[in-house]
């Protein structure tokens, strides 16, 4: 019997075990940094109680038990046990608050994303279909003011005004990245990292790029938007393997 069973009394307890399952994947793929980054995901239907991964805890150690509810409105949520630090409230609570359309949110400092954000230039050309993916579909900010705290996570949240952006790239700081579900979300973290990687190394090689016309990248990027199931079935595999490995991140 898969392990994702054991816990069904608490609140929310498969949403629970879909990000765990997330932060554990991402923490074996080392897109994570140290214990810096955060995840959420909305549990009430205005977005403002979500879902997060406790203060300073390790992606590779989360269980579907260990995650606690924030509410975007109240900032005493910041005295309770195991409160997010200062810049998880900041920049979650802000998009929780402002961005309807954002259930879910991943931000993370992976290593191509963040060599993206350091570059000048931090667009991403269509030169294969996983960059194609998010042709037109970024945005990027320009304006790093510091740690994410209150003031800075609202700035941030502000610029989700495009519903058809869902990443952003953050300059000069990683990348944040949302959608409706865990699955959808930690599916787009994993290609805009493979994305990144493609092209970052395409620029080390220092020989022209081979770059798709706007039209195709873009009929490449409602193709791949429609594409049946590819995220929720992602996710399923992940936890199958966890499951076999007799990961205990479902408990």
């Amino acid at each position: 019997m898969s392990v994702t069973n054991l816990r069904p009394n608490m609140d929310h307890w498969a949403e629970r075990v879909d990000l765990a399952a997330a932060f554990r994947w991402t923490a074996r793929l080392n897109l994570h940094e140290a214990v810096a980054n955060h995840f959420s995901l909305a549990i009430h239907d205005d977005g403002t109680r979500f879902l997060m991964n406790p203060n300073q805890m390790h992606f590779a150690r989360i269980r579907a038990s260990d995650l606690i509810v924030v509410d975007a409105n109240d900032p005493e949520t910041l005295t309770g046990p195991d409160a997010p630090d200062p810049t998880a409230w900041g920049l979650h609570g802000g998009i929780h608050r402002h961005v309807p359309h954002a259930r879910c949110a991943m931000h993370v400092h992976s290593i191509f994303a963040t060599v993206l954000a350091s570059l000048a230039d931090s667009r991403l050309p269509p030169i294969d279909q996983n960059c194609a993916t998010f042709f037109n579909r970024i945005v990027i900010d320009e304006n790093y003011g510091g740690l994410a705290f209150e003031e800075e996570g609202e700035r941030c949240a502000a610029l989700f005004d495009d519903p058809k952006k869902k990443v952003m790239v953050m300059g000069n700081h990683g990348v944040l990245v949302i959608g409706q579900s865990v699955a959808e979300t930690f599916n787009r973290l994993y290609y805009f990292e493979r994305a990144a990687e493609t092209y970052i190394r395409a620029l080390q090689t220092g020989m022209a790029l081979r770059v798709l016309p706007d039209d195709v990248a873009e009929k490449t990027a409602r193709e791949l938007e429609a594409y049946p199931e590819q995220d929720v079935r992602h996710l399923a595999e992940l936890k199958s393997i966890l499951d076999a490995e007799g990961s205990d991140y479902a408990s």
